[in-house]
């Protein structure tokens, strides 16, 4: 009777360690392509660089620049593209993302959600996902631009309050 009982401990042990195991590589390689990450990632930087174009012409509040200086700023986000697509290549994130989801998840998570996202639902999220995220920083960016306003009036009150005591006589 005790071996019995020593025998449902230790495999109850073994299958409570089993649902808690870290999973395989492959099996988080194998989500990461059924979820399309790696197109996720390539779809945000034309966002990146249209927040770029659209932060440096908010620099240039309407000034007119020249020929030569619209040549440079072109330039100058061409080379933060290229450093970004070089810096976000999939070769180069993929093993962050397997040992980050190695981390957080287990093998019966991973598992799980492998099979959800093969199915018809799983495929709907992962086709729709992108226009969700799209949809979802332009809703946020109406709600930041009123805040951003308001921090760069701030700011902005700061540097002349710290202007205008720099410039007193010191005593």
């Amino acid at each position: 009777m005790l071996k019995r009982i020593l025998f449902l401990l230790a495999l109850t042990c073994l299958t409570a360690n089993a649902a808690d195991t870290v999973p395989s590589e492959a099996s988080v390689k194998e989500m990461l392509v059924i979820t399309q990450v790696n197109k996720l990632l390539d779809s945000m930087l034309p966002q990146i660089d249209s927040m770029m174009q659209n932060g440096i012409r908010e620099a240039m509040k309407g000034q007119q620049v020249s020929a030569e200086m619209q040549a440079k700023l072109d330039k100058s986000r061409t080379d933060a593209m290229s450093a970004m697509k070089e810096e976000l290549a999939w070769s180069k994130l993929e093993p962050i993302y397997v040992r980050v989801y190695q981390k957080s998840f287990t093998q019966e998570e991973v598992s799980g959600m492998v099979a959800f996202y093969k199915t018809p639902i799983g495929q709907a999220m992962i086709s729709k996902m992108p226009v969700v995220l799209q949809n979802t920083m332009a809703e946020v960016q109406t709600v930041m631009a009123p805040m951003m306003q308001r921090l760069q009036r701030s700011q902005q009150e700061t540097v002349a309050q710290i202007q205008s005591e720099a410039s007193k006589p010191k005593k």
